[in-house]
């Protein structure tokens, strides 16, 4: 008997991409509701309940209270919002992780699937903290840019629709200037750090693809380090993971350009070491696709770990 799956909020973006990996496939049944009926809750609680596994992919409010209508102690559930990325009792959905975690999140009742900059952020950072090779206390930056699909359908609209007279010409933009974005808890509860990093958020005119850049003076970091350590650890880390990769030092060497569209349409995280042994300084960056493996991709990951079926399906 195949799995029953229902997406709470599959007319979203990520929702649609969800729906787009999901559908076609002889090991799962889809439910859906009609049009009328998103927003009906009965209905929906329904759903939620019929479902072996449910998808949220819904603003963090309505996310508590479809976890709320659950009453069938059977009902999985893959929360694609940031309600419960930090939450104890959920497990963080990311399978490369840590070693045994894939395991966990096989088990898993209530699963948190992570948000792109942090998973992008804490894939750089926990391992590195982990090793040893930065402190855990340490004044760590990120500078990330992402394409506009990341900012739901409101933000797509201001890049896209040229005809509204409410949309944007600019190229590029920063934001989060109050340095308290959503994802911050999440980076700092996955990844180990003792405070909240510096982190500046930015958006490109593309809609997927990103580019997550972690800087490390590493001629401050006491005991002395070298960008060949920080890349071995990464390297030894995800050794085993089939979505996690690092590239060799020698090709990252050569590389003169690095373009943050390059791995959109896939679930593939890749890291890159840039280095300057000279002046004791590396870069970490991280390419991914921001609706991939940074949301929708890994939701599907997820929910093929979860379900016991095979990982790679749908990717």
């Amino acid at each position: 008997m195949t799995a029953k799956v229902f997406i709470d909020g599959e007319a979203g973006t990520t929702g649609l991409q969800i729906k787009s990996r999901l559908e076609g496939r002889s090991d799962l049944t889809l439910l859906h509701l009609k049009d009328d009926e998103r927003k009906d809750t009965d209905r929906r609680r329904e759903m939620l309940n019929e479902a072996d596994l449910a998808v949220l992919c819904l603003p963090d409010a309505a996310a508590r209270e479809s976890v709320s209508l659950i009453d069938n102690p059977e009902t999985r559930v893959i929360d694609a919002s940031t309600a419960h990325r930090t939450a104890p009792d959920w497990v963080y959905g990311f399978p490369e992780y840590e070693a045994g975690h894939s395991e966990k999140i096989a088990q898993a009742k209530r699963l948190a699937n992570p948000g792109c900059y942090a998973l992008s952020s804490v894939a750089v950072v926990h391992p590195l903290i982990t090793a040893g090779l930065v402190p855990a206390d340490w004044p760590v930056t990120i500078n990330a840019v992402s394409g506009y699909s990341g900012g739901g359908k409101s933000l797509i609209a201001e890049f896209e629709d040229s005809q509204s007279g409410t949309g944007t010409d600019a190229p590029f933009f920063t934001y989060g200037h109050t340095l308290s974005h959503k994802h911050i808890p999440e980076i700092i509860r996955w990844s180990g750090l003792d405070h909240a990093p510096v982190f500046v958020p930015s958006v490109g005119r593309f809609s997927q693809g990103m580019i997550v850049q972690v800087p490390l003076p590493l001629w401050s970091i006491p005991g002395g380090r070298t960008p060949g350590d920080i890349h071995g650890a990464l390297t030894d880390h995800y050794s085993k993971t089939q979505y996690v990769s690092v590239v060799p030092l020698e090709e990252t060497r050569e590389m003169i350009r690095l373009t943050p569209e390059i791995l959109n349409g896939t679930n593939e995280l890749r890291l890159h070491v840039f280095g300057n042994e000279a002046d004791g300084q590396a870069v970490v960056m991280a390419l991914l696709d921001n609706l991939g493996k940074g949301a929708s991709g890994q939701a599907v990951q997820n929910l093929n770990i979860m379900l016991g079926l095979e990982e790679s399906a749908g990717l």
